[in-house]
């Protein structure tokens, strides 16, 4: 009769051979340990952050407390006296008025400087002598003028931009916040004072003694063009507004309306000095580089200096202002022609340009500005170069030109080593 087999049970709590069950009940323990894990570093940080608050909170109510200690108004001894009634009636008056001064010196102290204060300066067009029109924009014109009385900041001699009808004091105030955030700088025209308070909005700038640089490049056209030493000083113009623009782009505000006409002249071509910032931007300050204007105001626009990706994606950016310097140096260079002078109508404007038609290449115009230009107008807009980059081009230009000096007596000239 044959012995029968050990049959061994396998507990209920154990795994089999393969030792998948085991696998699975450490995956779970490795999860619930995880879990609890960042539960309590949770709960820790929660805490943390909760202490740090409780303290802030009693410190600011001590402080509080001390403050209201030190400025407690001495009780009269005698009580229920009328004095004391009245004093008692105007405490919460008192508190409050303190109080609001109290938030107004904080907002002065945390305003930035290149911000227009609320204190507007009271300069209206009555207190000015208007001179001579200089010249007329959209949004307001330009005057040489004198101050009837007393100066502004030493000047008696100004400039003045006197706001057109419908511009809103707010577009005034953003000029004037620009202008005073680009502070100083020599190519950049100086803000002295301004009014955006009362209509008509005035705006008082350094007094420049030959108008804009389209102007005068028209008016002293037959001098200039017989000059031999002309490019170079067409070249050092160029310079010193590149520097202007340079120093826009350090200040984070693009100029949106860089032309022949928005460029004044001291002293052709050392003092050259950029002006007009009613369109600028100030990018620190917006959420977004898009264009955010209307359809019905692109009339208002220069669309005759402004790049291909405006017409794209309304688009507008510091190497717009790039593309705006190249068709200067053509204007310069035609003494103040319209650009793409074929196109009469707006759309034919923004048709060929978005098309990549270009300003052909100025008679007489030396080979180093034809390829500025030219190279401030490639696509894509990334290809640019930059201010500074413009900057060092036209020094090394300048640079060059001035290794060349003329022989007395003859028209050879020799260059230094």
């Amino acid at each position: 009769m044959p012995e029968p087999e050990n049959l061994t049970t396998q507990p209920s709590g154990q795994s089999s051979d393969d030792g998948s069950k085991p696998s699975t009940l450490d995956t779970i323990h490795y999860i619930l340990i995880s879990v609890s894990a960042f539960t309590i570093l949770f709960i820790i940080l929660f805490g943390i952050l909760w202490f740090k608050k409780v303290r802030s909170l009693n410190r600011t109510i001590h402080q509080l407390r001390q403050s209201r200690s030190t400025v407690a108004p001495l009780r009269d001894p005698r009580p229920f006296s009328p004095i004391t009634q009245q004093h008692a009636m105007m405490m919460p008056q008192d508190i409050s008025t303190e109080r609001q001064l109290q938030r107004q010196k904080s907002r002065q102290s945390t305003r930035l400087p290149w911000k227009p204060s609320q204190e507007n300066h009271r300069v209206t067009k009555e207190d000015l002598n208007l001179i001579q029109l200089i010249k007329a924009g959209k949004e307001g014109a330009f005057y040489k003028a004198r101050l009837r009385r007393g100066t502004s900041k030493g000047h008696s001699l100004v400039i003045c931009k006197i706001a057109k009808d419908g511009v809103r004091a707010k577009q005034m105030e953003k000029e004037v916040s620009i202008m005073r955030k680009l502070v100083y700088h020599k190519n950049v025209m100086q803000l002295l004072d301004w009014n955006t308070a009362e209509e008509p909005f005035v705006l008082i700038m350094e007094f420049v003694s030959n108008g804009t640089l389209r102007s005068f490049v028209q008016r002293n056209h037959e001098k200039l063009i017989t000059d031999p030493e002309l490019q170079s000083l067409f070249t050092i113009a160029s310079y010193h507004i590149a520097l202007a623009m340079e120093h826009l782009r350090s200040k984070m505000v693009v100029h949106c309306d860089l032309a022949l006409r928005n460029i004044l002249v001291s002293r052709f071509p050392w003092e050259i000095k950029v002006a007009e910032f009613g369109l600028a931007r100030d990018l620190t300050r917006m959420r977004s580089r898009r264009s955010t204007r209307k359809q019905q105001n692109k009339e208002r626009l220069p669309l005759r200096w402004y790049p291909p990706e405006y017409f794209r994606n309304s688009y507008y950016s510091f190497k717009g202002d790039v593309w705006a310097f190249g068709i200067v140096l053509w204007e310069m260079q035609t003494f103040g022609s319209l650009p793409y002078p074929t196109l009469e109508t707006s759309e034919q404007v923004m048709y060929h340009i978005y098309a990549g038609y270009r300003n052909v290449g100025p008679d007489g115009c030396r080979p180093e500005i034809l390829q500025i230009m030219n190279d401030c107008w490639l696509e894509p807009y990334t290809a640019r170069p930059s201010f500074s980059e413009l900057v060092r081009i036209l020094e090394n230009i300048i640079e060059n030109d001035t290794d060349y000096v003329d022989v007395e007596g003859g028209s050879m000239n020799t260059a230094e080593n």
